[in-house]
C-alpha cells in the first residue's frame, strides 16, 4: 500500500465511476527556482489527457503583483496573454501548448489578487467586524480559487502550481491553503508533487542528496508530505540514489521520479514522465480507472524534432535577446512551424542593438528569414527598422509581430513613401509623420497595469492576399497586447506605393491589423500575437507559412536529409 491511503474511509474516499468527484494534483518546488515546476504541470496535464480525462491547470504565483503586465521582460520573463486579456505569467503558456485547455483568468493567481480582494472586502465591512487575518481569510480566498476553476471548467483533474520556491516567505499562505485544502477534499482525492533539484558536484564527480531532503523538510515542517518526488538532474539517478531519496524522504522507490535534462526539446518531457509510469502512479493514487496514454501523435512530434527531412536557419531580432523567457511563446511558436513543415528551425537570435544599420547584412546575411518580435520602448528600434528594410530589399521572408508590424510600417513610409523622418509616437512625440499613433481610447488612460487593448478580437481579411491563403478564413480572433496603432491617415498613401492592408477589426472604420506586400516572396506583420495560439501538433497559420517560405529561399541555408535518422 502506499502511505497515505485509506481505503476503509468511505467518507473520502469517493467512488469515482459512480460520482464525479474532481481529483487535485498540487506540484511545489523546492532548492531553486526555474526547476520547471510548469513544465512538469504541463507534461503531466498531456498525459492525463491523453488517459480520456479533462483536465484543467493553474498557476498560484506569490509575488505581490497584481499581474505581470508591468514587470519587465528581464525580471519576469514574457507576458502570456490570455483570450479573456488576462496578463499571466508564462506558463500558462506551456499549459495551452501541451494540453487542449483554453485557460482564462481564473488559471492564474498572484499574491496581490488575493489581498486586493480580502483588502476590499475588508473595506465594505463584509467581514462583520472580525479581524482580517491569513488564516483563514487570506487562505480562503486562494482556496475559492481552486474550487472556482473546478466548477468552471468541470475538469476532472485540477492541476495547480505553486510558484517560487519552498521556504519563501511570501509562499507560505498558499502552501497553507493547499494543506487545508486537500484535508477538506480528502485521501485518494489531493496528490502532492515536490519537484528538487539533485546537483551533481563535478570536483566530487556525484550527486548529492542533501538539497533535496531539506527541501522535503521544508515542506513537512508547513505539513505537506509529498506523495512524489520529481528529481531534476544532469545524470541519471541510479538504483542506489533513489532508494536513498526514498529513505530519508519518506516516499516509496517507485515515486522518485527522475525528470533528466532532455536532449532536444521540452516537448520530450511528457515521454519521460510515462516512462517513469508516473502518470500510472498518479491515477492510482486518485483512484482513477482510465486507460494508458496513446502518446503515438506526441512520439511522432519529437521524430520531426530529432530528425527532421529539412533545416532552415532563420533571425529573431529583438531587445531582450539575453534572456530566453523574454520571446518564449514567439521561439516555441516557429518550432511548431517547423514541425508542421518537417523542418528543424535553427533560430539566431540577433540583438537589434549590435546591428549595423548602414551595413545590416554583417548581422543577418545568410538568413532564410528573418523575424520581429513584439516589446516596447524605443531601444533597439534602428536596428530592427534596418533588418525590415534588408528583408524587404532583399526578398526575404519577413514576419513582423506587434512592434514587429508597426517597425515595417515605419521603414516603408521612411523608405518607400520618402517619408524620412517618420517614426512611431511612442518612440518620438514630435515625429512630423507619426505613422504609428496612440489608440484613441488610450489617450485618457493613466495607469499602465491592465489598461492597454487587451485580449482575443476579430480580425477580417481581405480576399486574395497572403493572409487569406494562410489562414484559409476571412474572419479570425487574435490576441493583442498594444497602445500604438497603424496611423490610418496614412492608410492611401501606403496602398498606392503597394502595401496591402490585408488585416482589419471591422469593414466599417476599421483599425489596421495586418499588412503585406504583394511583391514579395513572404511579407507580412500583425498588430496582434499570433504566437499564443501556437501548439506543436497544431501550428499556427503564420508561422507555418514563414517556415515553409523560408524552406523555399535559394540562399544555401537547408540542408535535405534523404535518410533521416531513427531517434
Amino acid at each position: 500500500g502506499y502511505p497515505g491511503r485509506c481505503p476503509e474511509d468511505r467518507r473520502l474516499s469517493l467512488d469515482f465511476k459512480k460520482m464525479k468527484q474532481t481529483k487535485y494534483i498540487f506540484v511545489t518546488g523546492g532548492v531553486v527556482s526555474s526547476l520547471g515546476k510548469g513544465l512538469t504541470a504541463a507534461s503531466l496535464g498531456t498525459l492525463l489527457e491523453n488517459r480520456g480525462l479533462k483536465v484543467a491547470i493553474q498557476k498560484f504565483d506569490p509575488y505581490l503583483n497584481v499581474d505581470p503586465g508591468t514587470m519587465n521582460p528581464f525580471q519576469h520573463g514574457e507576458v502570456y496573454v490570455l483570450d479573456d486579456g488576462a496578463e499571466t505569467d508564462l506558463d500558462l503558456g506551456h499549459y495551452e501548448r501541451f494540453t487542449h485547455s483554453k485557460l482564462s483568468r481564473f488559471n492564474n493567481l498572484t499574491s496581490g489578487q488575493v489581498y486586493q480582494a480580502v483588502l476590499e472586502k475588508e473595506r465594505k465591512g463584509e467581514y462583520l467586524g472580525k479581524t482580517v487575518q491569513v488564516i483563514p481569510h487570506v487562505t480562503d480566498k486562494i482556496q475559492d480559487r481552486i474550487k472556482q476553476l473546478a466548477e468552471i471548467t468541470g475538469a476532472d483533474v485540477i492541476i495547480t502550481e505553486i510558484g517560487g520556491t519552498t521556504g519563501d516567505i511570501e509562499g507560505l499562505p498558499f502552501l497553507e491553503a493547499i494543506r487545508e485544502f486537500a484535508l477538506k477534499v480528502g485521501y485518494n482525492n489531493a496528490v502532492f508533487v515536490h519537484v528538487t533539484y539533485v546537483p551533481f558536484i563535478k570536483a566530487a564527480g556525484e550527486l548529492k542528496t542533501k538539497p533535496t531532503q531539506q527541501s522535503v523538510a521544508k515542506l513537512r515542517e508547513i505539513g505537506i508530505a509529498p506523495h512524489i518526488l520529481v528529481c531534476r538532474t544532469e545524470k541519471p539517478l541510479g538504483k542506489e540514489l533513489r532508494e536513498k531519496i526514498s529513505m530519508f524522504c519518506n516516499v516509496p522507490y517507485a515515486a522518485v521520479i527522475e525528470e533528466k535534462d532532455v536532449d532536444h526539446s521540452i516537448y520530450e518531457v511528457p515521454l519521460m514522465l510515462q516512462r517513469e509510469k508516473m502518470d500510472s502512479l498518479i491515477c492510482e493514487l486518485l483512484r482513477l480507472d482510465v486507460p494508458p496514454a496513446d502518446m503515438k501523435d506526441w512520439q511522432e512530434i519529437i521524430r520531426k524534432l530529432i530528425a527532421p527531412q529539412h533545416r532552415v536557419r532563420i533571425g529573431v531580432v529583438g531587445k531582450y535577446i539575453g534572456l530566453n523567457d523574454a520571446y518564449k511563446s514567439v521561439y516555441e511558436a516557429v518550432i511548431h512551424g517547423g514541425v508542421a513543415q518537417d523542418c528543424g528551425v535553427a533560430i539566431e537570435k540577433i540583438d537589434a542593438e549590435d546591428i549595423d544599420v548602414e551595413h545590416p547584412e554583417k548581422s543577418l546575411k545568410g538568413l532564410a528569414g528573418i523575424l520581429v518580435p513584439g516589446g516596447f520602448g524605443e531601444r533597439g528600434t534602428e536596428g530592427k527598422i534596418a533588418a525590415a528594410k534588408y528583408a524587404r530589399e532583399n526578398k526575404i521572408p519577413y514576419l513582423g509581430l506587434c512592434l514587429g508590424m508597426q517597425i515595417a510600417t515605419i521603414e516603408f513610409a521612411r523608405n518607400v513613401l520618402h517619408l524620412g523622418e517618420a517614426n512611431s509616437m511612442e518612440f518620438d512625440k514630435e515625429t512630423p509623420d507619426p505613422v504609428i499613433w496612440l489608440m484613441e481610447e488610450q489617450k485618457e488612460v493613466n495607469k499602465k497595469g491592465g489598461t492597454m487593448r487587451l485580449g482575443a478580437q476579430d480580425c477580417h481579411i481581405k480576399e486574395n492576399t497572403l493572409a487569406a491563403r494562410l489562414y484559409q478564413s476571412l474572419v479570425i480572433q487574435e490576441r493583442h497586447r498594444h497602445r500604438f496603432e497603424f496611423n490610418s491617415t496614412y492608410r492611401k498613401q501606403f496602398e498606392e506605393a503597394g502595401l496591402v492592408i490585408s488585416g482589419t477589426t471591422s469593414t466599417e472604420d476599421p483599425l489596421v491589423e495586418m499588412i503585406e506586400i504583394t511583391e514579395h516572396p513572404f511579407y507580412i506583420a500583425c498588430q496582434f500575437h499570433p504566437e499564443f495560439q501556437s501548439k506543436p501538433n497544431c501550428s499556427h497559420p503564420l508561422f507555418k507559412g514563414f517556415i515553409e517560405a523560408c524552406m523555399n529561399e535559394p540562399q544555401k541555408v537547408r540542408t535535405n536529409l534523404e535518410e533521416p535518422e531513427t531517434p
